[in-house]
């Protein structure tokens, strides 16, 4: 039987006590919501906190709202929530593929769109997505809030910028100025359903009126991508027509530019070509809801 350390246990109120609390009792102390991935850390005894606080019930980390300008998503907010918001499927469409991907339903019921990302695991689908589609986040600390975009939210595996003695409250994705045609999608290759991603990529591409790409996003997960993000194939494909010759030089960058490592799921060269197909497929799928093929 796998059983933790022991730990003690609290419940915070507010953002203000779970701040309270982190200040108190320093590196020792772990948030927790969902757990799905701290829990079993626990009983491997590879994470072991004296203390364990709750922020379940902590109102102001809860609830989506969109606004003309973006989309605002609290730390707290499950996974089926999202999946569950329409509006966030039109202006967004990224995030529900992404979401259909996660897991299963236990998990998308209970598990939190913030701790997905703050655990940045390299192969979690939704760090990918939200770096593609230059998300931001809102962090609370003993210093106040300040904000990180998700380009340098990620440190490297298991490392973000949220501190010890801090918290995420939300992710703010931008929407695009009302006119412009936007399209966005999201793909990944498991070995059954609801495993961690073999691969997977990520494509948001906005267009100006002459038809070329005014601004795209591509993110990579578990492609060994630095912050989960294709830079070399976006820069290609702003300012361009967005032409199967021009999807195709993209893909083939992605591929060169990622460093994915051998494992289980794959040797490096697999991985490699799921790079490169998988950009070319969700630029075209981004593309077609953009109604810019």
């Amino acid at each position: 039987m796998q059983l933790p350390a022991h730990f003690e246990y609290q419940r915070a109120r507010s953002v203000e006590h779970a701040l309270a609390l982190l200040s108190r009792h320093g590196p020792e102390a772990r948030l927790i919501a969902g757990g799905h991935s701290l829990i079993p850390m626990m009983k491997l005894r590879l994470a072991q906190p004296e203390l364990l606080i709750d922020i379940n019930e902590v109102p102001e980390l809860g609830g989506i709202e969109i606004t003309e300008d973006e989309i605002r998503i609290g730390a707290l907010v499950r996974h089926t929530q999202l999946l569950d918001c329409a509006e966030v499927g039109r202006s967004a469409p990224m995030l529900h593929d992404a979401e259909r991907v996660i897991a299963d339903p236990l998990v998308r019921n209970r598990g939190t769109v913030g701790g997905s990302v703050c655990q940045a695991d390299p192969s979690e689908d939704l760090s990918g997505a939200f770096s593609a589609l230059r998300a931001v986040a809102d962090i609370a600390g003993p210093a106040g809030e300040r904000t990180v975009p998700m380009r340098g939210f990620f440190h490297g595996p298991y490392q973000t910028a949220v501190g010890p003695d801090e918290l995420l409250l939300r992710l703010r994705v931008p929407l695009p100025a009302p006119g412009l045609r936007t399209g966005s999608a999201y793909r990944k290759v498991s070995r059954r359903a609801g495993d961690w991603a073999v691969g997977a990529a990520g494509a948001a591409v906005t267009l100006a009126p002459d038809g070329t790409v005014a601004e795209v996003g591509i993110g990579l997960t578990a492609l060994g991508a630095r912050e989960f993000v294709a830079t070399e194939a976006e820069d290609l494909l702003r300012g361009q027509r967005p032409t199967p010759e021009a999807i195709d030089a993209a893909g083939r960058a992605a591929a060169q530019h990622c460093e994915p490592v051998a494992d289980q799921r794959g040797p490096v060269e697999y991985k490699r070509h799921l790079a490169g197909e998988l950009t070319r497929r969700v630029l075209r799928d981004a593309l077609a809801r953009a109604g810019g093929r």
